[in-house]
């Protein structure tokens, strides 16, 4: 008896806490398709919303500047966070445990402060605002959160297989290539769409650091709310959910992928 009244409890209480997260986004979705532009009745069914987002150009610009800021940031990002977590996994040198909390403090710091820090600097060293100032600023996050995706991805592995590589003539590059680099590639992708995803998202530090024609995608999401939540709103969120599942599927998939041949490789090394 007291096993069923459990299980029933723990069953309520798991659809109670997923009708809490996803029922908002429900009703986005679905309002986002309502005639009226107010979203507190529902009228009839309409794809006006979208159309106007498609003819909309300075949609189109805000859309454009975001994925130029995002795929630049994440590209430098990933790279640079990649190199610093293999070199904070691999070797040992004064001033590791200080680097390393240093490398904690993008992620623990408020946003509003990171933002605010960003522009000081910017009018320091004189840095006209535009899109290169918010690709710096996310950069400068962004490599955090990565190189501490791919550390726990390091602190996973198995040190012995590139010692074995090393052993059988490899050179430090080569182990790295062929052995390290195929196992640790999962974490890179994770990392990789982890910082797109913060960069994609990233309202705070690119308001205080953009300038004339560089509006991303959340500014304009923002200027556009001030005047009430529209189904133009809600269409454009609903595209921004639709393409953040279609990265997390490909990412899945890539990670799968390459989890399969990286072990296959390394167990043949």
């Amino acid at each position: 008896m007291k096993t069923k009244l459990s299980d029933a409890l723990l069953s309520t209480s798991t659809w109670i806490i997923f009708a809490f997260i996803y029922l908002p986004i429900a009703v986005l979705v679905v309002f986002s398709f309502n005639q009226e532009r107010i979203n507190a009745v529902w009228t009839g069914f309409t794809f006006d919303w979208y159309i106007r987002l498609f003819n909309d150009s300075s949609m189109h610009a805000a859309i454009w500047n975001s994925l130029v800021v995002g795929v630049a940031s994440t590209i430098i990002a990933t790279v640079l966070g990649t190199l610093l977590a293999y070199g904070m996994h691999k070797y040992r040198f004064p001033g590791k445990m200080l680097l390393q909390s240093i490398v904690y403090l993008p992620i623990i710091i408020p946003e509003i402060v990171m933002a605010v820090a960003m522009l000081s600097f910017y009018v320091w060293i004189q840095l006209t605002l535009g899109t290169v100032s918010i690709i710096i600023a996310h950069v400068s996050f962004n490599i955090s959160f990565v190189a501490v995706v791919v550390m726990a991805r390091l602190a996973g592995l198995d040190p012995e297989l590139e010692s074995a590589a090393r052993d059988l003539g490899a050179t430090p590059w080569q182990a790295f290539r062929k052995v390290t680099l195929p196992l640790i590639t999962p974490g890179i992708i994770a990392g990789a769409l982890l910082a797109f995803t913060l960069s994609w998202d990233d309202f705070l530090i690119a308001f205080f650091t953009a300038g004339v024609g560089s509006t991303t995608l959340p500014m304009r999401v923002y200027s556009m709310i001030k005047f009430g939540v529209s189904p133009e709103i809600n269409a454009i969120s609903t595209l921004m959910l639709l393409f953040s599942m279609i990265l997390i599927f490909v990412a899945l998939r890539i990670q799968g992928i390459y989890s399969a041949a990286g072990v296959e490789r390394a167990s043949r090394k």
